[in-house]
């Protein structure tokens, strides 16, 4: 009769296989010490082989597991109640923003860097927020929207000049106390479209800073920031860890930017200091609906183009490009709460996550990145960024072949030639 209970073989190594890998994911992933999640990984898995040498029905079983990962859910919610966050007074955060006209940043966008720096200022948070021009409006609408506890600081983050000036003007409020977070959001995106037919200056634009900027940054307000044991909050991108579509020179610098940001999580932990990042899905900021920007960003790639390049790709291929990044951005979520409630939760959670996922989509976006075969999740990100309809011009036509006449070339000489 217990051999009515048995499990095929194969969904025994299938359960096997998600615990285990699951044990070595979050043991790679973790920034605690390796103890704990391997301990805990490996005695489930322990459990589920032992209630397999009892032959327990599949039904109990499954119905163990799905109480158990409610148990761990609701456990983790518990951790994260309202109740159990830091008070915002007296605690002080700078935010990075860049304020000059520029395209969609998947998640770093002067947008929000208005609306992190006015959401923080309402909890409570003493706000230094950095723009490009004091009497600009961005800075005269937060001065407007903000209370007297708002700081505005004149900085481009690629100006090491400018940062050092705003560390000391920072070092001189703060005094004793240090600074409890640093909200690294200021980045761009100065291009899309293939990597062959981008500018080497559109890879350098996005690294200097996206990836130099950030680090200057980080690295001069390192010593308020252990002062204070507070957090480092860096916006980045999925584009930094999935291979978007037309998005290279962007993705490029986000993943360099999120190896530097794992890295500093492990040598800042002895310092008391926590780093998170945040990965948020598309939102409508900044300049990522500004058609007009686009349109000259268009023509000027197709005045710069080797015309023999802009041949076998096609002009109709570059505007198909064009137009689905208009589609995308307008398509794109116009609430920015679900990001500035996230870096508002990092900043105050007593013990916060390494990775935040913020706004739909992204969670499932990474399982099938990190679960599912290569070949779906490149599909995946092809159906859900950028549809392409259109080959470039030189894999739809054969060699030869003239447009206007419908006819190999070839064709026509031999023709020529009876």
């Amino acid at each position: 009769m217990m051999d009515d209970y048995t499990f095929p073989s194969w969904i025994y190594l299938g359960v096997l296989a998600v615990f285990v890998g699951g044990a070595m994911k979050r043991l790679l992933a973790s920034h605690l010490g390796p103890a704990p999640p391997l301990v805990a990984w490996l005695g489930a898995t322990v459990l589920a082989e032992r209630l397999w040498s009892f032959c327990l029905p599949a039904a109990l079983l499954l119905a163990l597991l799905g109480l158990a990962c409610c148990l761990y859910s609701a456990a983790r919610t518990g951790l994260a109640r309202p109740g159990a966050a830091l008070p915002a007074r007296g605690k002080a955060v700078l935010v990075t923003g860049r304020r000059r006209p520029r395209p969609l940043c998947l998640g770093c966008d002067s947008g929000f860097g208005t609306a992190t720096a006015k959401h923080l200022d309402n909890l409570g948070f003493e706000v230094f927020a950095t723009v490009l021009d004091l009497s600009g409006e961005g800075a005269r609408e937060l001065e407007r929207s903000c209370s007297p506890r708002l700081t505005l600081l004149q900085v481009d983050i690629t100006q090491q000049q400018q940062v050092h000036q705003a560390l000391l003007d920072t070092k001189a409020k703060v005094g004793l106390k240090g600074l409890w977070g640093l909200v690294n959001n200021a980045g761009v995106c100065v291009n899309f479209g293939d990597i062959e037919l981008s500018l080497m200056s559109n890879f350098r634009g996005c690294m200097e800073v996206n990836f130099f900027g950030t680090l200057s940054i980080t690295k001069s307000f390192l010593p308020l920031l252990r002062q204070a044991k507070g957090r480092i909050i860096t916006i980045s991108s999925p584009a930094g860890d999935q291979p978007f579509p037309c998005l290279a020179a962007y993705g490029a610098s986000k993943a360099a930017l999120n190896l530097l940001v794992n890295t500093l999580r492990h040598e800042l932990e002895p310092w008391g200091v926590k780093v998170c990042t945040i990965l948020p899905s598309s939102f409508k900021t900044g300049q990522s609906s500004n058609h007009a920007y686009w349109e000259q960003q268009h023509k000027q790639l197709l005045r710069t183009l080797p015309p023999a390049l802009l041949e076998e790709y096609g002009e109709d291929y570059l505007t198909e490009t064009k137009e689905l990044f208009h589609l995308y951005a307008s398509q794109a979520n116009t609430d920015l709460s679900p990001v500035t409630d996230t870096i508002a939760r990092a900043l105050l959670a007593p013990r916060p996550r390494a990775r935040y996922f913020a706004g739909p989509g992204v969670g499932l976006m990474y399982f099938i990145h990190s679960y599912c075969p290569l070949s779906l999740s490149s599909r995946f990100l092809q159906k859900l960024f950028l549809k392409k309809r259109l080959a470039p011009r030189a894999l739809r036509d054969p060699p030869g072949f003239d447009p206007d006449l419908g006819l190999g070339l070839n064709n026509n000489n031999n023709n020529n030639n009876k």
